[in-house]
């Protein structure tokens, strides 16, 4: 097994008889899970998603990347949501891809997209639209603007070569789009909500053209799969971990904070924000998901954490073997008295920190624990990102609300839509 989880400091909070006493009802939540007898049952394809993608599909994509890489220099993903946070959480996560991905229609901002269209001048991109029904109002008109660009620079049939849509199989804006323009497409799978897709086309094929080992990702999902879908409280931390926070909620802990003293992790703790916060706030009941990257942050949240009021809990996320070392120089004098430390590893001091931190905010009186990966590769996040999928499902149903759906969302577009007169 290659990511743990400490419990460690817990002892007060949240006791191993606390878990078992409502093991009945994790493993209620499991089988409902399992049969498709639970709420959103119809958006559970995620489940086994990783075994089900082909290692034929996989090597389709990467050789279509390395075609794309042969005659662009960058990529440009347009999406939002599940279908941007997802992406960008793996590039970030690897610190960089072969190909720089540039993002579009995360936002509105027109002063965000002019500047995009600067740093695009000169460049030969390649760009994916990521959209199920072509009709969400940010990548939709992003999309349109991003064409009209391209148009200026491209003959139509290299336009068309350059233009990729993942979308709906059959039906949507987006789909007829691709059909009548002859852009190349990927499905996005009807059982796959946005906020779990990043293992399917919409987070694949970006990631593909821009060089990610995705390869390492998927193997890690079904590693995921494989652990976490078994109903064994003694080895699924994924079951622990929903368990953990629904009993911490169930003491009035309603604000979750993970924390990483990796900075790598930002947007998959920023991924990791949407697919708690969308899947388990329904009905006035849920955790509030924030995320905190430290050192930094200790030294602007620090405080709030320690002494602040007692409704949070803290998650951290660790790297136990980074990619590189950077040993601490010794100096002659030693004005800062940092020579204690001289000749060691710069990552044992943020070990350090992050040992102390998590004994602090525990004498703080926030419990916490700590979800542990051996090393900071695809492999690991691909495992991650099925261990908190996993999890997300099982504290929704121990919570009572559907995981699958997001009403909330819906109604904001509605209002958006009445207000810029689009039917």
């Amino acid at each position: 097994m290659s990511i743990y989880l400490d419990r460690d400091h817990l002892k007060g909070f949240v006791e191993q008889k606390d878990i078992e006493k409502i093991s009945k009802h994790i493993e209620k939540a499991h089988q409902d899970l399992e049969s498709k007898a639970g709420a959103g049952a119809e958006y559970t394809g995620w489940c086994d998603l990783p075994s089900r993608v082909e290692d034929s599909f996989i090597a389709e994509l990467e050789q279509l990347g390395r075609d794309v890489r042969n005659d662009s220099d960058c990529i440009v993903s347009i999406g939002i949501g599940g279908s941007y946070l997802g992406i960008r959480a793996v590039e970030e996560f690897l610190r960089g891809t072969e190909l720089p991905i540039f993002y579009a229609g995360l936002n509105m901002s027109a002063d965000y997209h002019h500047n995009l269209l600067k740093k695009l001048e000169g460049r030969k991109p390649t760009v994916v639209v990521i959209s199920k029904s072509g009709t969400t109002t940010e990548p939709a008109i992003a999309f349109r603007i991003i064409k009209n660009f391209l148009k200026d620079k491209f003959s139509e049939a290299e336009l068309k070569s350059r233009v990729i849509c993942v979308t709906d199989q059959s039906k949507g804006a987006l789909r007829k789009v691709a059909d009548q323009n002859g852009y190349r497409s990927y499905v996005i799978p009807d059982d796959v909500g946005g906020r779990f897709s990043v293992l399917t086309p919409v987070g694949l094929v970006p990631l593909a053209l821009a060089g990610a080992d995705i390869r390492g990702l998927i193997e890690g999902a079904r590693a995921g799969e494989k652990i976490y879908s078994q109903f064994n409280l003694d080895e699924n931390i994924s079951y622990l971990y929903a368990a953990t926070r629904y009993l911490l909620y169930k003491k009035g802990k309603v604000i979750e904070v993970t924390a990483s003293f990796y900075d790598n992790l930002f947007y998959v703790l920023e991924w990791w924000k949407q697919l708690y916060g969308e899947s388990e706030a329904k009905d006035g009941k849920g955790i509030f998901p924030s995320s905190l990257i430290l050192s930094t942050d200790l030294h602007s949240m620090g405080q709030l954490m320690q002494d602040g009021v007692r409704n949070v809990f803290e998650t951290f996320v660790d790297i136990k073997q980074p990619d590189h070392t950077l040993e601490i120089p010794m100096e002659d004098e030693d004005l800062d008295g940092f020579n204690i430390v001289a000749g060691k590893d710069l990552d044992y001091v943020n070990t350090q920190a992050h040992i102390a931190t998590a004994s602090a905010h525990f004498d703080g009186k926030v419990p916490n624990m700590t979800i542990s990966l051996c090393k900071g590769d695809a492999y690991h996040l691909g495992q991650l990102f099925y261990f908190y999928e996993r999890a997300v499902a099982i504290s929704g149903y121990l919570l009572g609300v559907n995981p699958f759906n997001q009403p909330g969302v819906e109604a904001y577009k509605k209002k958006m839509f009445a207000l810029l007169g689009k039917a």
